[in-house]
C-alpha cells in the first residue's frame, strides 16, 4: 500500500537544483525547476549510474554530471539519441510542502 510522505519544504530545494531523499533501498532525487515545478526520479542515470541529483536542471530535464545524458524529469526517459530511462516517483506539492508517494 502506498502513502504520501512529506520530504521537504519547497524552499529547501534550490531552484534549478535538487535534494536527495535516502530510503532503505535507494536514493531519490527531488528536483525543482525555475517555474517551481517539482519532480522525483531514482538518483541513478540509466547510462552508467551517475548521480542525477548532482546534474544541471534546465527546463524540464536534468543533465547527468558523468557523461552529459539528458533525462526528462516528467518521465525519466533519456533524450534521443540516447536510450534508457530511470524510474519516476509520484510527487505532489501542497501548501509549500513536497510529498512523495512511497
Amino acid at each position: 500500500m502506498s502513502e504520501w510522505k512529506q520530504v521537504a519544504a519547497l524552499e529547501e530545494i534550490p531552484r534549478l537544483g535538487s535534494r536527495v531523499v535516502k530510503t532503505t533501498t535507494q536514493d531519490i532525487a527531488v528536483f525543482r525547476t525555475a517555474e517551481d515545478k517539482v519532480f522525483a526520479l531514482h538518483d541513478h542515470c540509466p547510462h552508467k549510474g551517475g548521480p542525477l541529483s548532482q546534474g544541471i536542471v534546465h527546463g524540464d530535464k536534468v543533465t547527468c554530471p558523468l557523461h552529459g545524458w539528458n533525462i526528462g524529469l516528467c518521465d525519466g526517459q533519456a533524450m534521443a539519441p540516447d536510450v534508457g530511462n530511470t524510474a519516476c516517483i509520484e510527487v505532489k506539492l501542497e501548501n509549500g510542502l513536497v510529498f512523495l508517494k512511497v
